[in-house]
């Protein structure tokens, strides 16, 4: 445990207790609706909780009886309702695990069993599109899922979906299918280094395997007959946002990026002034627990710096003005650093889940990387740059907010 997260989890439980998940993540629920999750499952397992000691309790409630209906509208020969019940089930499950950080606990074990059978179910009953990928990396293992798009496909494009720091594989089978399968591209949702069961088997994460960990994710694509190894790209959101430019400027097989709310500011922002929870999590995925240790250790080597020059693939930046996590201010300078085929989207008034524009940012981005993977938006010094405004307007020419009234507070340092 953190200091900070030790000494401030009474304000947490009062946030729960009095605006909910809003309260923590300002419109969540539309991010938490691409990422599987029904909106009454989620108002549900909410109205049963008062602080966050009632989280994991309420998410296996809700999870179970998701999973009950699925399992007789099975039993009745309705596959695609179960199936999409098991699904409900599995995000919620993955959920009620995650709420546990230490990986021996028999709960988070036990959780991770039942969100393990309804991907199972799901499977099957999807005639086997979906399927569960273990990947040996560097003496452990990294774990997946495996999206295939409907009847026989070769050589088409494929995306990995990489998650946030708090995400799980699971948390993108509703997209995968949505948005890529339904489209013809294949699709991978990992758990890098430090994440679900990666993590809970001994992966740890550290500054630079994440990047490694896509590469070995790359192999994997490239070598099936599915996919057309010079078309694989990535959509990341938060975290793997970051971990996509890291690996992007690392791996020059990623044929294109899409990064969204991508934490790509300074130390401080992300692990003393936001929520203590995100410090505490990356610790746990970390492996420390000597807070001053980590601390002393990635204060300086954490921001990506000079590294995204290093950057081939077209990219897609995707922020919310104030994201808590990342200072526009800093996304900017990022951004200006990046000298591959790149734009920028500014989502006036949003947070860090996005939650507000999620369903337009999931279906752009998919689009975005379908278009970019097919050998559109690469053109040299391609640089397009739009301001979003809340009301339906975009400002293009400009990723900076109208209210700046011109002034650049990137370029004047």
């Amino acid at each position: 445990m953190t200091v900070r997260s030790t000494g401030q989890s009474w304000a947490l439980d009062i946030a729960l207790a009095q605006g909910g998940f809003d309260a923590l993540h300002p419109q969540a629920k539309g991010t938490m609706e691409q990422l599987g999750h029904d909106h009454t499952d989620f108002d549900k397992v909410f109205a049963l909780v008062r602080s966050g000691a009632m989280l994991p309790k309420a998410w296996a409630t809700v999870a179970g009886q998701a999973e009950q209906r699925a399992a007789h509208h099975e039993r009745e020969g309705f596959g695609r309702t179960a199936a999409d019940l098991y699904q409900r089930a599995a995000v919620m499950w993955g959920r009620a695990q995650y709420s546990f950080l230490d990986a021996a606990d028999p709960r988070k074990t036990a959780f991770r069993e039942r969100a393990d059978h309804c991907v199972a179910r799901l499977g099957e009953l999807r005639g086997h599109r979906v399927r569960r990928v273990e990947l040996e990396f560097e003496g452990r293992h990294v774990y997946a899922l495996l999206h295939l798009p409907p009847g026989h496909v070769e050589q088409a494009s494929a995306v990995i979906l990489g998650p946030g720091m708090d995400m799980i594989k699971e948390d993108y089978i509703f997209a995968a299918e949505r948005y890529y399968t339904s489209r013809g591209i294949v699709a991978l949702s990992i758990e890098g280094p430090g994440q679900g069961e990666s993590r809970a088997n001994g992966l740890t994460l550290d500054l630079t395997n994440y990047e490694r960990a896509l590469s070995r994710c790359i192999d994997y694509l490239a070598g099936l007959p599915e996919v057309d190894p010079q078309r694989i790209g990535m959509f990341g959101i938060s975290m793997s946002g970051y971990w996509g430019m890291r690996a992007a400027a690392t791996d020059p097989r990623l044929a294109a990026l899409a990064a969204f709310e991508a934490v790509t500011g300074d130390f401080d922002t992300i692990f003393e002034r936001a929520q203590p929870s995100f410090k505490h999590n990356f610790m746990y995925m970390a492996g420390y627990t000597d807070e001053q240790a980590f601390d002393r250790e990635l204060v300086d080597r954490l921001p990506l710096g000079d590294l995204v020059t290093r950057i081939t693939c077209p990219v897609l930046v995707g922020i919310g003005e104030f994201d808590e996590l990342t200072r526009l201010e800093q996304a900017l300078a990022g951004y200006e650093l990046i000298v591959a085929p790149k734009e920028m989207r500014v989502y006036e008034g949003e947070f860090h889940p996005l939650g507000g524009v999620a369903a337009e940012v999931f279906r752009f981005g998919a689009e975005w990387l379908e278009r970019a993977l097919a050998g559109e938006l690469t053109e040299p010094g391609r640089d397009a740059r739009y301001y979003v405004h809340s009301d339906g307007r975009t400002t293009d020419g400009t990723a900076d907010p109208t209210w700046w009234l011109g002034a650049d507070p990137v370029t004047a340092r």
